[in-house]
């Protein structure tokens, strides 16, 4: 065995050698090993993102024959992935990352230089160096590290995120193309610009209910859509109101849709296979899963929202309190934002004046799920509203809860005169209990009142069936 054969020998199975060591022999947490998958896919796209840049910066180049992918030896691709993805977590999970991150980068100034001639090294490459511990090594061991301990659960679903649309939208074509040579890029690059807007917004929408998806699991369900740290609760708010399979739908409509963009039919059968995957062993693991840990509210809920065949108007569980939107009658825009949904018909929500806030003065429209979980003011409050109107509607609030939408959105309302002011609290209040059955509120805690003339005259309670 030559010296180049033995580096790209020895650079896949060391690592995977070691990393099967490591499982086997070393006493782990239970979501240990899972977690360091999470680490190693995630370095998949982004190693593969980081040749791209060398291929244009030429931090080093690659001396090899056959096997290559982008020019980077597959082996030395998987088994980089493993170094950066797996070992870190598994060897060193209760060290610092900082630490972790100067000793693999060490480690790397010892193997770099000694993976010639495989490997030719120009003088810039310690700036690829660290662009690939920035893109690659960090963000994986912050995302296995969030995973092990169950932290930090916004973050890890903007990981989730990140890491899906990688495999799915940039990965799995370049895997494509790089095993039918014909394939390329150029049928989206050398669209004309019109067209190919078009097609990138249609998919972007595509992608919405995915998103929204995975926000609402962090958010409602204190959890992630990966089954070994799946949701803490039920989650039955969102778009999950109308369909009970939002994620799965909208990758399978995003992989298709992807594939006929760039103009391949095997990028599009990768999403008609996530959809019959989904709609056989993934909907029959999911379905026996969820019912051992929500049981019969599980039931209740499949039995009313479809998989695959959303619901026009928004379901919810009748054994739960019903949503509240604050909004204040003492400003004039608030009232008119009030008006208008009362007269578009929302239902399952209560819209209730914000100076009868039970508990402390508000400065935004609120939105009170009921739940015990976060509320979410201003955009997001007004988003969280929409999905009690129709299908359409709560899409549309979908898409503006977004991350960075919510914000930039605020942020011109603000700067339109529409920030944040003090509503005060109103001293004239009664316990929900007094109001009586026709209000359809939840009165569980004696310390949850609202003003009787305001909540008669203006709480949306239409119940469908």
């Amino acid at each position: 065995m030559g010296r180049a054969a033995a580096v790209r020998f020895m650079g896949l199975y060391v690592p995977v050698i070691a990393a099967f060591l490591l499982v086997f022999l070393r006493p782990s947490r239970k979501r240990t090993f899972p977690a360091a998958l999470l680490g190693f896919v995630w370095t998949l796209p982004s190693l593969l993102a980081v040749q791209l840049l060398n291929l244009h910066f030429g931090w080093w180049r690659f001396n090899a024959l056959g096997g290559l992918f982008r020019g980077m030896p597959v082996d030395l691709y998987l088994g980089w992935g493993v170094l950066w993805g797996i070992l870190p977590i598994l060897s060193f999970d209760q060290t610092g990352i900082a630490w972790v991150s100067a000793a693999f980068f060490g480690i790397d100034l010892i193997l770099m230089p000694a993976c010639s001639p495989v490997v030719a090294l120009s003088h810039r490459w310690l700036i690829g160096e660290f662009v690939a511990l920035g893109l690659v090594l960090v963000p994986a061991q912050l995302f296995a590290r969030w995973t092990i301990n169950d932290t930090h659960v916004k973050a890890r679903a903007v990981l989730h995120i990140l890491a899906a649309g990688g495999v799915f939208l940039f990965l799995i074509p370049e895997v494509v193309f790089a095993v039918r040579p014909g394939h390329k890029w150029d049928a989206l690059l050398f669209e004309p610009a019109w067209l190919r807007s078009l097609e990138l917004q249609a998919i972007a929408l595509l992608g919405v209910a995915g998103v929204s998806a995975v926000q609402e699991f962090a958010q409602r369900g204190n959890g992630t859509p990966i089954p070994y740290d799946p949701p803490k609760q039920l989650v039955v708010s969102g778009l999950y109101r109308y369909i009970s399979n939002p994620m799965q739908l909208s990758c399978a409509l995003v992989m298709t849709a992807w594939g006929c963009v760039l103009r391949n039919p095997w990028v599009a059968a990768a999403g008609i296979m996530s959809f019959l995957y989904s709609l056989g062993l993934a909907a029959w693991d999911e379905g026996e899963d969820m019912r051992v840990r929500f049981g019969k509210p599980w039931e209740e809920y499949r039995n009313n929202v479809k998989a695959w065949r959303p619901r026009l108007t928004p379901w919810h569980a009748p054994d739960r309190p019903l949503a509240r939107l604050y909004v204040a009658e003492t400003c004039g825009p608030c009232s008119e934002v009030r008006r208008w949904f009362e007269s578009h018909g929302a239902v399952l929500l209560h819209v209730v004046a914000a100076e009868d806030h039970p508990t402390r003065d508000l400065q935004r429209i609120t939105y009170d799920p009921m739940d015990g979980t976060d509320v979410d003011e201003g955009v997001g409050a007004f988003a969280r509203g929409l999905e009690h109107i129709n299908l359409g509607w709560a899409f549309a609030g979908a898409c503006l809860r977004l991350p960075g939408i919510k914000q930039l959105v605020q942020i011109l309302l603000d700067g339109s005169g529409l920030g944040p002011r003090s509503i005060p609290r109103r001293s004239r209040k009664l316990p929900l209990a007094a109001v009586g059955p026709s209000c359809a509120v939840d009165t569980a805690s004696d310390d949850q009142s609202v003003d009787v003339a305001d909540r008669k005259r203006r709480a949306v309670t239409n119940l469908p069936h």
